[in-house]
């Protein structure tokens, strides 16, 4: 496939849908740049985590227009035992033709009104590090690095107060 050069103007008719039945297929099939696989699973999978409740996590679509262009999920409980997933970015995942064109920026401060409005001050997200993985672009969303967890992953945590 050909990557469609975006058009940054065209950026600004981002929208959010709640994820769906009717949505979840063309947010499975988003297609990444090469070499990006090996950092996602895919894109609506979830896993319980023992302690999460199921009712705090927030999942949405992104399209522009009526093309799905990314994936976002994210869990909001100021009251979680763990500090690093009491407000945390889950995934998000940005088509390869859509990736440098404010989707996954778009994303995070959806991400970001949404915590503020749980009224959560910090926001946190992990990701496995690697040339391909998504470490570089929350560092130049302001994600400073506070950890790794036991699997390897890297934290980063940007505050919101």
């Amino acid at each position: 496939m050909t990557p469609v050069a975006p058009n940054v103007e065209e950026m600004t008719d981002l929208h959010l849908e709640e994820l769906s039945a009717a949505n979840a297929v063309a947010a499975n099939s988003l297609e990444l740049r090469p070499g990006q696989e090996a950092f996602a699973t895919p894109t609506t999978y979830t896993q319980e985590e023992p302690g999460i409740d199921p009712t705090k996590a927030w999942a949405r679509v992104i399209k522009l227009g009526d093309e799905v262009v990314g994936f976002v999920r994210a869990y909001c409980d100021p009251s979680h035992p763990q500090e690093e997933l009491r407000c945390c970015i889950w995934r998000i995942t940005v088509a390869g033709t859509r990736q440098g064109a404010g989707v996954g920026r778009f994303a995070v401060n959806a991400v970001i009104d949404e915590a503020k409005r749980q009224q959560c001050d910090k926001l946190t997200v992990m990701w496995t590090p690697g040339q391909e993985g998504p470490g570089e672009f929350f560092h130049h969303l302001g994600f400073v690095d506070i950890g790794d967890t036991a699997y390897g992953d890297r934290i980063g945590a940007l505050p919101l107060t």
